[in-house]
C-alpha cells in the first residue's frame, strides 16, 4: 500500500498524505515522504513542494498500534531518531516545503508540519502535542521545535498541558504563517507556491541554508535526548497504560512508575 502520492503541476509538487482515516504516521508512512523527496530533489522542473493530508485530516499523530508491537527502550529510541533524521530532511531540504494543515496536525503530524519551512493553517484546525496525555513524550524533534516557533512559555504550556491550539491562534502565537478558511486552503497554499517558483532557485537553495545556521549545537544535543528520552519513557508502566487506554478509548490511570 503507498501511503504518499505526488504529482507535479508545472513547478509545483503536491504531495498527499494517504493513511485513512487518521493519516497516523508510520515507519513506512515516513519512509515514503523519505523516498519522495528523493524524486522531488531529483526532477529539476520542482521548484516548490506541498505537503497535505487526504480525508479529515493532516495528520492526527504517530501510529500509535504500531508502537504496542515494540518492547525494548533502545527500539523505541531507534525508532525516534528515524523519523528525526527524515524530518530534519525536511527542514534541510534544498527546495520549499509549504504544509497546509486543515482537520488535525497533532503528535508526529504536527511535528512533520513544524519540519516545513512555511505552514499554512486552516481557521479552525487542530495544532498540539498530545503525547503527554498518553504517558509518552515528542519523539520526533517536537519539544524542540516548538519553542523555537512560539517561545518556551508557550511551548511548555502546549505540551504539558496536551491541549492543541486552533489555526487561528496557531497565527497568533508564531506557529503557522497563515490561516484560511477550508475551501481556500490549498488554492492559498499553491499561490504562494507560484510565488515562490518563480525567485532563482539558486538563490532559493542559498537562503534556506542559510536560516538553517540559527540552529545551534544545544539544538541537536536536545533532539539527541529527545530520542533517549523517548525510549525511556515508552518502558514505564505508564505509558503502557496510556497506549492501552488510547486504543481502549478510555481515560488513562497514570501510577506514576
Amino acid at each position: 500500500m503507498s501511503y504518499i502520492s505526488w504529482e507535479r503541476k508545472g513547478r509545483i509538487a503536491e504531495m498527499t498524505i494517504q493513511h485513512p482515516p487518521a493519516n497516523a504516521l508510520s515507519k513506512a508512512l515516513i519512509a515514503e515522504i523519505d523516498e519522495a523527496l528523493n524524486d522531488i530533489e531529483k526532477d529539476p522542473d520542482v521548484r516548490v513542494a506541498i505537503i497535505s493530508g487526504e480525508g479529515r485530516f493532516f495528520s492526527a499523530g504517530a501510529d500509535i498500534k504500531e508502537f504496542t508491537s515494540i518492547e525494548t527502550k533502545e527500539r523505541f529510541a531507534e525508532l525516534a531518531a528515524y523519523g528525526q533524521r527524515i524530518f530534519e530532511r525536511v527542514e534541510r531540504f534544498p527546495k520549499p516545503v509549504i504544509a497546509a494543515i486543515h482537520g488535525a496536525a497533532l503528535g508526529g503530524g504536527l511535528e512533520l508540519a513544524m519540519s516545513c519551512h512555511i505552514r499554512l493553517v486552516t481557521e479552525n484546525a487542530k495544532l498540539g502535542l498530545p503525547e503527554l496525555s498518553l504517558g509518552l513524550v515528542p519523539g520526533f524533534a517536537g519539544s524542540q521545535r516548538l519553542p523555537r516557533y512560539v517561545g518556551m512559555a508557550k511551548a511548555a504550556e502546549m505540551l504539558l498541558t496536551s491541549e492543541p491550539v486552533s489555526g487561528t491562534e496557531a497565527v497568533q502565537w508564531g506557529l503557522a504563517n497563515r490561516a484560511y478558511p477550508e475551501e481556500e486552503l490549498l488554492p492559498k497554499a499553491r499561490e504562494l507556491a507560484a510565488k515562490i517558483a518563480e525567485k532563482s532557485p539558486v538563490s532559493t537553495k542559498a537562503a534556506l541554508e542559510l536560516l538553517n545556521y540559527s540552529k545551534h549545537a544545544e539544538y541537536y544535543e536536545g533532539v539527541r535526548k529527545e530520542a533517549e528520552s523517548f525510549g525511556t519513557v515508552f518502558s514505564s508502566e505508564d505509558a503502557k497504560e496510556g497506549i492501552q487506554a488510547f486504543l481502549e478509548k478510555r481515560r488513562p490511570e497514570f501510577a506514576g512508575k
